[in-house]
Formats: C-alpha cells, structure tokens, sequence
C-alpha cells in the first residue's frame, strides 16, 4: 500500500490472475479489505480476552472497536505506512483514529506477527475448509476443496457412464493393450482424491499461531498479567477459540514455522502436478481426435486457421499448474534462511508466493470443473483406431484357437509373423489400412477357425476387469470420500476469461 501504482489502472500493472483468471472469492478473501479487516478482528479477540481475564478494557472499547471493523480507511492507512514504514503501525493508527476511546488498548502486549501470522493462518485454513466468512457476499459458490470434490465428482459421473468403453491403452505413448475411457479417467480421478485427502490432512493439522509475544516466550503478556502464568494461557486458549482453531503452537520464535507453509505449498504443489498430468492425457486426446474439451459456438481456435479447435483450456491449466508447482520452492527457501527466531527476509516473498498459490489453485480447478462438465468423445474415432491396432494385438489369440483346434503352436506362430509383417508394410510403407485379418481370412491355413474371428477380435474382450474395477474404485473410495460435500455439488463453473 505503501506504494505501488493505481492497480486499477490500464497503465499499471495487474497480476493476471486477479484480472483474468482466479474466482471473484478467492480475489476477495486474499484483498486488501479483507486482510486488514481480519487484522481488526484480531485486535478485537485480543482486548476481548484481555478484558475476560481482568485487564482495564471498558465495554464501551470494545464496542467501539467493533463498530468500527469494517470502515478502514485505506488512505490513510497508505499515507502512514509511507511515513511509519511499518505497514502494521500504519494500520493500528489507522484503527485507533476511528476508535479515539479505543485507540490505547489496540495490539496491547502483541508483536506485528500476531496479525500478520495469525491472518496467513486463518487464511490458509478458512480457504480450504470454505468457512463461512470467507465467502463472497451474495454468492453461494465458495473457496474451497469443494471445487476440488467437484471435479471429482464430474469425473467420477464420466467414468461410470464410460466404463465399459474399450479404447486404446498406450504405454511410452506406443499403442499397448486396450483399456476402457473410465478406467482411463479413473486414473485422474485417483490422483485427485490422494490430493483431496492431502489437503483434509493439511487443514486438520494447521494450529493457530495465537498469542505469543515478540519471540515466542509471552514475555510482554506475562508482565500485562503481573506474572500469573494461567491468565497467559487462558489468553491464548481464548483467542484461539475465537478464531476458530482447535490447537495453537506451544513453541514459536516471533513466527510460526515457516515449514508450514511448504506443508500448504507442498499439497497445492502436488494438485498442479495431478492437473497437468489430466491436461496433457486431455491434450493428446484432442489430438487423435478421440476426446475434446468444451468448445463454444462462438469460439476462435486460432487468428489464422479459422477451422482449429486448440484444447485452450487444458492448456491453460498446464501452464499455471506449472507455476504452481513451482511456486513451493519459495517456501522452502524462506524456511531455510529464517535465522534464530526470525527474519523479515520472509516477509516481501510470501505476500506473493502464499496468495499466489491459493488464486493458482482456484484457478486451474475451476478451470478443470468447467473441463469435466464438458468432455466431449468420438467412440466411432475410437473405434477406428482400435481397427487398426486391435489385428496385432489379437494373434496371441488366434495362435491359441489354433492350437485348440489342433495346429502347431510353432507353425501358427511363423504364419502369423509373415503375414503381420506384410500387413505392417502396407500400413508404413503405403499409408493403408491394417489388413492382417483379411491375409488370416484368405489364407487356407487359418480355415479352423474363420468362423471364430469375429469372438476373437471383440474388443471388449482385450479389456480386462476395466469396467469392473471402475464400478469397485467408485463404490468403495470416490462416492465415499466425496459424501461429505453432496451439498455443494450443484454449483457449474463459470470461467472469468
């Protein structure tokens, strides 16, 4: 605040992913409003538990501290900032010109970082776990792993409907053994669900920083309460409460950890990883015209090939989910170089990195829930390139009907590997069909068992228990993991751009 240009300005710089890509919430909940009102409400729970435990705070303090949460004057807070350097000074004046009856028990006995780190917490917490305050008035669509369960669920409807629907598998992207679409995309679906739990874990293990004075040893608050080591406690148990944290750390430095945020970071590094990986499979798909991303009538693939439909979506997704993963060396790096108990080298880098990655992550998974409700596929382009290499894939077959029938497994084995060479040849070499089947039709040899080929070129044959390990994963892990969140999934996703 302290400078900077007019951010709302076409002549100054915008981060893209507030003006282009991230949710209306999660642009709020990282806002400056919402920020220094959360630092308010701190001073608040502080002078409440304060008064609670026999300090000289009046009711009338603390009602005018509450009145006065939400009118932050922002200009002012700028100008003493600029003058203070001190962008938590700046905003305890600030408060304190509004509350005058107030303004000498705000941040009594705290540390810059019982705001500051407290906010980054309740932030981090309350953006996974969609609590309620952080959601954007008037809107029902809130910041959270619901958008991840979403996905899922999306995914897990396509899966179930597809399940049964051989394609080819490829390994080192070689045609291999045919799988199914669902098994396909159940693979997708179990990188997302790990990713899920990792983040149920990561919001279950966040504590709050709470009340912990300018080294972490309670000093200044110790001395507010004359040395009476239960009212310390009972302060920082009280404010925990208040904000919503089961636990708080028993040992801090001025910060907590900085190894919780690689934790946060690590997780949301993890989805990007898990999103990039769809993407691409979604991307390549495009490509073999067997499966396409949603596609709008009036949309332009390309300025100058006006008949492309570039999978623009999935490839916005692998290029911010790239800068997500990425984004997690910024915490490890800051937790590394935090000298005894504490350094301000943190500071600058994670007003960046921390929002960046939650507006990253909003991103590319309401881009992803936009993906999955609209997934196109081709079964008949499907179908032709299982045509084309199912023929190969099925003479292990054919060698063992023959030898039922009573030919030389050997003798079988040589014909095959002549005529497949053959049929390789005008597949490579002339750009024709796979006609391996029609040489075994011709070729008296094979006569036993013509009448068979047919059962032995099924494709839903080559598929294995694809389909039956789809229904068993989503019946005994995704529809449980995602009962919990029945209530939000009838939100669509609207992309900004």
């Amino acid at each position: 605040m302290a400078a900077g240009g007019d951010h709302g300005s076409p002549d100054s710089y915008r981060s893209p992913l507030a003006s282009r890509y991230a949710s209306p919430e999660m642009c709020f909940v990282f806002s400056d409003r919402y920020k220094f009102r959360t630092w308010r409400q701190l001073w608040l729970w502080l002078a409440e538990a304060e008064q609670t435990l026999g300090l000289p705070i009046t009711d009338e303090q603390i009602q005018e501290m509450k009145s006065n949460l939400d009118n932050i004057d922002f200009k002012m807070a700028a100008e003493e900032e600029k003058r203070l350097r001190h962008d938590v000074m700046a905003h305890v004046h600030t408060f304190g010109h509004c509350c005058p009856k107030a303004a000498g028990i705000i941040h009594l006995g705290a540390t810059s970082c019982y705001v500051g780190d407290n906010t980054s917490l309740i932030l981090s917490s309350g953006v996974i776990t969609a609590h309620c305050s952080l959601r954007l008035p008037g809107s029902d669509n809130s910041v959270s792993v619901s958008q991840l369960a979403r996905v899922i669920s999306r995914l897990a409807d396509f899966a179930k409907e597809r399940a049964s629907l051989p394609t080819l598998g490829f390994t080192h992207f070689q045609p291999a053994q045919l799988t199914t679409v669902g098994k396909r995309c159940c693979l997708w679906i179990q990188d997302l669900c790990m990713d899920l739990q990792n983040l149920k874990r990561v919001r279950d293990d966040l504590r709050f920083r709470g009340v912990k004075g300018t080294t972490g040893t309670q000093a200044s608050f110790l001395q507010l309460f004359e040395g009476d080591d239960h009212k310390v406690e009972q302060l920082d148990k009280m404010v925990t409460d208040k904000a919503g944290f089961k636990r708080a750390f028993i040992i801090t430095g001025q910060t907590y950890t900085r190894k919780v945020d690689i934790e946060v970071l690590s997780v949301l590094a993890s989805l990007g990883a898990s999103v990039h990986k769809i993407c691409t499979d979604i991307r390549l798909l495009a490509n073999l015209k067997e499966m396409e991303e949603p596609f709008e009538k009036q949309q332009i693939g390309s300025s100058a090939m006006p008949y492309k439909r570039n999978p623009m979506r999935s490839e916005r997704c692998c290029s911010l989910a790239r800068h997500l993963m990425t984004l997690v060396m910024d915490p490890l790096q800051t937790a590394s170089v935090q000298w005894f108990e504490r350094t301000l080298d943190d500071s600058a880098n994670r007003r960046i990195c921390l929002a960046e990655a939650f507006l990253t992550a909003d991103t590319i998974l309401n881009t992803l829930q936009n993906i999955s409700e609209g997934l196109v596929v081709y079964p008949k382009v499907i179908e032709r390139r299982i045509r084309q290499e199912l023929p190969f894939m099925a003479t292990e077959n054919i060698i063992m009907a023959m030898v039922k029938a009573g030919g030389s497994r050997q003798d079988c084995h040589e014909k095959i590997r002549v005529l497949s060479q053959q049929a390789a040849s005008v597949v490579k070499q002339e750009g024709g069909d796979n006609d391996l089947i029609e040489r075994i039709q011709a070729d008296a040899y094979f006569s036993p068992i013509h009448s068979q080929l047919d059962r032995l070129l099924d494709p839903s044959s080559f598929t294995g228990r694809a389909s039956q390990q789809v229904q068993r994963f989503l019946e005994e892990e995704v529809y449980p993991l995602l009962k919990p969140y029945e209530s939000v999934m009838k939100v669509k996703a609207e992309l900004c751009l």
